[in-house]
């Protein structure tokens, strides 16, 4: 009787311990796979409100927060073309140096003279640039506008006076 008393205990210790790994297993989660962003999340979440808020603050002579927001739409591009090296077999960082970089670099230079009529032209160039890549890619449906409104609701775009 000894003996099955200890191999019954021997069981239930057994029968616990197996269970407690499986509930800690199962409360592990598991992991998540590598989120690689495509290309159309890349322009939706960093190039898309980065150039409507660097239009916003144009329109509204906000030359130190253009400056910020183009310098911002000059990163979301490599940052891009890091991530997504090849797209629609192009190379996306010469496809950024040849369509953007020249209209991006003219539209900086307006923002430091802070120059509304050139800032107006080149943002312009800025836009048509985008619509000429997304057409060079066969994506003929995505067109580029300034925008005629505030997807930002919660943000002023006027320039700041005083502090």
């Amino acid at each position: 009787m000894g003996a099955f008393r200890t191999y019954a205990t021997l069981a239930a210790a057994l029968t616990a311990a197996t269970l407690g790994l499986g509930l800690a297993r199962a409360q592990t989660p598991a992991p998540q796979p590598d989120y690689h962003p495509s290309m159309a999340d890349l322009m939706t979440m960093a190039v898309q409100p980065r150039h409507t808020k660097l239009g916003l603050a144009g329109r509204a002579r906000n030359w130190p927060y253009a400056a910020y927001e183009v310098s911002e739409l000059k990163n979301a591009f490599a940052r891009i073309a890091r991530t997504v090296p090849t797209f629609n077999g192009s190379d996306t960082a010469a496809l950024v140096s040849t369509r953007i970089k020249a209209p991006l670099d003219e539209l900086e230079t307006a923002i430091k003279a802070r120059d509304g009529a050139r800032f107006d032209t080149a943002y312009a160039d800025v836009t048509q640039a985008c619509n000429v890549c997304h057409r060079s890619l066969s994506h003929d449906p995505i067109v580029i506008k300034a925008p005629d409104a505030s997807a930002f609701p919660d943000q002023d775009f006027r320039a700041r006076t005083g502090r």
